[in-house]
This record gives C-alpha cells, structure tokens and sequence, in this order.
C-alpha cells in the first residue's frame, strides 16, 4: 500500500500542446487498426484536440462548463486519443471550506465507528491527506474485478461458475436457505446474487445496507449473514457486499491481500506507483470502493482494457476477461446514471443506446468519480469530482451524450 507525498496540484488547466510521436507503434488491440499510438511511459504524451481528431469547441466549451459548475463539482477531467492528452482540466476546490459550509441536508451520515468512512472529512475525501491520490469509490469495484481476473487467468481459482462458500470455512453461514449454496463467483460479478441488500433510503438512510456495512467491525460476516431474497443469478441488484466478498475470494485463493496483489498483479506493470487502499476492520482491503487514484493512473486502467488488456505488447490481463468484463452480461438497466439504459458486465457498466446497442463501458463511483471507455473511438475520459449528495453522473452523461458525438464527426 502506497501513497503520494506531493502536494496537489490544482490550479486550472487547458492542455493541447505537443505535436503526436512520429514514430509509428503497432496498435495492441486486434480489434483496432490503428498505426499511430502512443503508450504512456512515468507520464503520459500530450497531443491537441485537432492533431487526434476532434472539433475542439465542443469540447472547450465543456471544459468552460466544468469550471462554471454546470455539471456539479468536477475537480479533474482528462481526454485521451490514441494514447496521448488530448485535453485536461483540473479544478481547484477548497474541500475543506466546503466541507465546513453544508447545510445538514447536504451532508452525509457520519460514521462513528469506522471515521474513515466519514465523507464529509475533507483531510480523506475527495483526497488523501494532501495528496493528488483522489478516491475512486467504486470504481474500485472494476479494478478488484481485473485482478480477480488476473487471479483466474493464473488457475488461483477455477473460475467464474466456482461456488463461494468454500473460501468462507472460516466464517458462520445460515444454511437453512438452500440458495446461498448456489451464489457463484459469476453471481457476485454480476450483481445477481440473491442476497438481500437495501440501498432505497439512500446511503445514509437507517435502513441503508452499506452504511451498516461501513459502520461494522466485521464486514465479511456482516455480509455473510444477509438472507437470501432471490435465487442466485435470477435478479440484478447493486450490492456493496458483493464487491468485498470477491475481494476475500482473491485474498483466500492467492495467499495476497488485493492490495499487494494488485500492486504486483496490475498496477507495477502499467506504471502506477503511487496509490492508496482504505483497510476494513477485518484487515481486508475494501473492494466496494476504498481505493485512491491520480486521474492520470485512472487512465491507465482504462487505457488497458481499451487496449483488450495488453500494456505495450506485454500481456497483463486475458483479452478473455476484458471482453467478458466488458460485455452485456446482465440486460440493460436503468440503474446506471438515473436517465439512461445500462447493462453490466464483471463489475463494469455498460451504457447502451435504447436499443441495446454497447456504446463504451465504463467504472462509476459516488460522487463523480469515472474511467469512461470508447473503443470505437479510441477514447478514453476521466472524470473526478467529489459531489456525493448532488447530480454527480450529470458530468459524464453530457460528455457521452452530446460531447463525443459533436466533436468526433467519424469513428475509427
């Protein structure tokens, strides 16, 4: 577990500097026919808007809107094309001033038992103690997904359709209801467990399952003990729960806690240096979201799976497992943002054109935090934000909506 010293950066910016490498690089992705990309080394390489392809008004015009608020409190946003920043905007926000002035309204419940969960506490959300390592919340979920995956492509665990209970001996299970025996591994990643989870007070709300969970000393039992409301694999239903099992799955199947093995496993191979995991009570890391990123490392996940999971032609994850991460596997929902239809995938979102139709894939989390994928035009965006009581996905939706599609005239 590691994390930055430096202090944030966070004055205001509008990149678009540097001519492309002229060097040509042989595209990783067999689905791409692109001869001219870049991979980014200790840092990325900075292109313009117009060198990579894109209408640069509609763009700067939503760089401008990011400033004014237009879409809630954005505080980084990071464009890439063919493997080079394209544009960026970063945001500087007195968290803690803004902490100080909520009304009570706006505020989330505070956690007494575990304060690190406190997101009100400006000294840990949205950065940690002063660096630029800014939480991703449950973005973390798609990248405890990827070294599970890892963990998989390497025989750790036999795979997807794997029952879960036998990586729980060490825990007390009801099995009076005959259906926990058939949560899969696959059932966890798709968020059709059965398990029975309340998220419709809002978090924070008495009867809110996660802030129980956060509020507990004992996570993984507390989540072992939730009764069963439906047959596994039958229903989606978003569970923070589902996301921390998996995490203990790795740790009991590798001998590693995630943390440790995604350092090894994913992060070191594609240049991320600098991170850090909140710890549960249980000693586990927290993989329903208790990770922390730079926006610029969060584009090196996403850049990996745009690129089916090769880093400068060194495999790092199947192609196997990001197209099946990265795919439909549970039908399109409304869940996703509040206005649009979404599939699932393995922990991942897949936003879709009503009509079923993949449109990209990306990582969601509280507050505003996203790594947003476009294959199809070899894209990928950022978003960091920290907004957790507002219209968050505000940001994201109207990059996705309006933005790509007026700047980009034609795919790749």
């Amino acid at each position: 577990m590691r994390f930055s010293l430096a202090a944030v950066a966070m004055a205001a910016m509008t990149v678009g500097c540097s001519a492309p490498q002229s060097d040509e690089t042989e595209s990783a992705s067999a689905s791409e026919d692109i001869s001219d990309i870049s991979w980014p080394q200790e840092d990325w390489e900075y292109s313009t808007l117009e060198a990579e392809g894109f209408d640069p008004d509609p763009v700067n015009r939503f760089m401008e809107d990011l400033v004014a608020e237009k879409y809630g409190r954005v505080d980084h946003f990071l464009l890439i094309r063919h493997g080079r920043i394209v544009a960026e905007q970063q945001i500087e926000r007195d968290y803690a001033a803004l902490a100080a002035s909520l009304d009570q309204d706006d505020r989330l419940t505070p956690n007494f038992s575990n304060p690190i969960y406190n997101y009100d506490d400006a000294d840990l959300h949205p950065y940690y103690q002063g660096t630029d390592l800014h939480t991703v919340q449950s973005v973390t979920k798609s990248i405890n997904s990827a070294v599970l995956g890892i963990a998989i492509d390497e025989g750790y665990i036999e795979g997807t359709n794997a029952p879960i209970l036998p990586f729980f001996d060490a825990y007390e299970v009801d099995e009076s209801d005959p259906r926990k025996e058939r949560i899969t591994i696959d059932d966890l990643l798709t968020m059709r467990t059965g398990i029975a989870w309340d998220d419709e007070g809002g978090f924070g709300s008495e009867t809110d399952s996660t802030y129980a969970l956060e509020n507990s000393q004992t996570w993984i039992q507390f989540i072992l003990d939730q009764p069963m409301y439906e047959e596994p694999g039958a229903v989606f239903k978003y569970n923070d729960g589902a996301s921390v099992l998996l995490g203990k799955i790795l740790h009991e199947a590798t001998g590693q806690r995630v943390d440790a093995w995604a350092q090894e496993k994913l992060f070191s191979p594609i240049g991320i240096d600098e991170f850090y995991w909140k710890i549960t009570p249980d000693g586990e890391a927290d993989t329903e979201g208790g990770l922390y990123l730079s926006a610029h490392d969060m584009a090196r996940i996403g850049y990996l799976f745009l690129r089916d999971g090769l880093w400068d032609g060194e495999r790092v994850i199947s192609e196997d497992w990001v197209r099946r991460s990265v795919a439909s596997n549970v039908p399109s929902t409304s869940t996703g943002d509040n206005s649009s239809p979404f599939g699932y995938g393995y922990q991942w979102w897949v936003p879709e054109d009503g009509e079923g139709r993949s449109l990209g894939f990306a990582g969601y989390g509280l507050g505003g935090q996203r790594i947003m994928v476009f294959p199809e035009y070899d894209v990928v965006a950022v978003f960091q934000a920290w907004d957790p009581a507002g219209e968050f996905w505000k940001a994201s939706n109207a990059f996705r909506t309006t933005v790509l599609p007026a700047s980009i005239s034609e795919p790749e």
